[in-house]
């Protein structure tokens, strides 16, 4: 998450400095520390394996690049995550028609007398008493590895945010410069979606 201890910001306080000096070995603890982070916020969001460790470097990069520019408004942590965030969305959008399908594709549809169209046991399909560990393996990982690859990038960064790294709603908000309520509505339906698929794999 961003929040942090008094020690960590103490600890990226410095680590930032030695940045500004051009320290040898501080770029090397910025990507021993941050490192990991950077490439989960980058996978998730470009969903390949290659473009997210190009992401890394390129963050890296900008990192001692724009170390003097960092202005300290903001913990060290945060502007990480809007720097690999933005480096992950601009790798990511060169692919985006190729592989987004619409957003509603994906989600349940209703007949007019308000019950769900479709098989029938997909109102029987109930996946939410399996335990997380076997959500998380074989077919339904899969499951939901391809919704995700699928989802509009604007959805996707929500998700990956907010459900892999553990950020509040407004810490995500800030760093997308959007509202609360946009954040919470698209993490919404990106949910949603998910669920769908894991609905109709298990029915």
């Amino acid at each position: 998450m961003i929040s942090q201890g008094l020690d960590a910001v103490a600890s990226d306080c410095e680590l930032l400095a030695s940045l500004r000096r051009g320290e040898a070995d501080a770029l090397k603890t910025v990507a021993e520390r941050h490192g990991p982070a950077i490439y989960r916020v980058a996978f998730g969001i470009t969903r390949n394996q290659a473009d997210a460790e190009e992401v890394l470097q390129d963050v890296l990069l900008t990192l001692a690049r724009r170390s003097a520019s960092f202005e300290g408004r903001s913990a060290l942590g945060s502007w990480i995550y809007r720097i690999a965030t933005n480096a992950a969305l601009n790798k990511r959008r060169g692919k985006r028609s190729e592989l987004e399908t619409p957003l509603e594709d994906f989600l349940p549809t209703f007949g007019a007398d308000g019950h769900r169209a479709g098989d029938r046991t997909y109102l029987l399909a109930d996946w939410s008493q399996n335990p997380e560990e076997e959500l998380l393996s074989g077919e339904r990982r899969r499951v939901l590895e391809r919704a995700i690859d699928r989802l509009p990038e604007h959805y996707r960064v929500v998700l990956v945010l907010r459900d892999v790294e553990d950020l509040s709603n407004e810490e995500v908000a800030a760093l997308l410069a959007e509202s609360v309520s946009s954040v919470k509505s698209r993490l919404h339906r990106a949910r949603m979606v998910l669920r769908e698929q894991l609905t109709q794999a298990l029915a």
